[in-house]
């Protein structure tokens, strides 16, 4: 009902960006055929807009990737705190601050930078594997809080593409990249890095609440208010809140670290699979 509620039709990739991220791509069913796109999580006549074929992917971690950084660099502090009970409300506001302050820090990765995968709770999109962890790889004694920060944010943004890859390459094609869910309005680090990296415009919409906007749209035509779905989203799906473009020196710039974070990821997946023969 998000993509509904967002305004998606044919070839809008809409995704739903939480602690988790939900992919819809909507296709014409007479473009599929008799056709099984290989490598995601679902394929459904009608589970989105009625007369479209519903593919449905996602990633098993997004925003819980961040939060468990974060968690991560407060562990001490909270060990502290625990100790001197004074410090709680310190700590309290720093929980809040941690992740705009590693934003508003990050620079620019280089090639040199920390490269991560973003299976730290498994891949569920492509081809899911829920065995797999997540890695960085590429640390050193220069390595920063923010650079590491980045890295994870970079992954995320990788494993994004990877799922629009796996719908191009199997000639499903991708015509708009659409962006709902809590972290959409929230970090515009992410949702540039997201551009950059899938080398598209990414639009985020400016409701917060997509999902209960496409069942409105839906009640909507039951009740005979509008003939068909698409013309009830015409008038009531959201508008568009931001738009971000692809910078075309960082889409150069990542789309050779994309590169490495499908070698890592491969290296990751052999090694995986090894300790689990084990």
């Amino acid at each position: 009902m998000g993509a509904v509620g967002a305004g998606a039709g044919a070839h809008d990739l809409v995704k739903v960006m939480g602690t988790s991220t939900c992919d819809i791509l909507m296709v014409d069913p007479d473009e599929l055929g008799e056709r099984t796109i290989e490598g995601i999580c679902g394929q459904v006549l009608g589970s989105a807009m009625p007369e479209l074929v519903a593919l449905e992917a996602g990633q098993s971690a997004f925003g819980d990737l961040y939060a468990w950084y974060k968690r991560v660099l407060l562990w001490p502090l909270q060990q502290l705190a625990e100790q001197q009970p004074e410090l709680q409300a310190a700590l309290q506001d720093l929980d809040q601050q941690i992740i705009p302050m590693l934003s508003e820090h990050c620079q620019q990765q280089h090639a040199n930078s920390p490269v991560a995968v973003d299976w730290h709770n498994g891949r569920r999109t492509p081809f899911a594997n829920q065995r797999l962890t997540g890695n960085i790889s590429g640390l050193n004694l220069g390595s920063t809080a923010p650079m590491i920060f980045h890295s994870l944010v970079e992954a995320t943004a990788h494993g994004a593409k990877a799922i629009m890859d796996c719908f191009v390459n199997q000639q499903v094609p991708v015509k708009r990249v659409i962006a709902i869910g809590g972290i959409a309005k929230k970090s515009p680090l992410v949702m540039q890095t997201c551009a950059d990296v899938m080398d598209c415009e990414l639009l985020v919409m400016d409701s917060e609440q997509c999902c209960a906007l496409g069942a409105a749209i839906f009640a909507a035509v039951a009740a005979e208010v509008y003939p068909d779905t698409a013309s009830a989203q015409q008038a009531m799906a959201s508008a568009v809140h931001l738009s971000y473009q692809p910078n075309p020196e960082r889409v150069a710039f990542y789309r050779e670290r994309h590169q490495a974070y499908r070698q890592l990821g491969d290296c990751v997946e052999g090694l995986c699979a090894k300790q689990g023969d084990e």
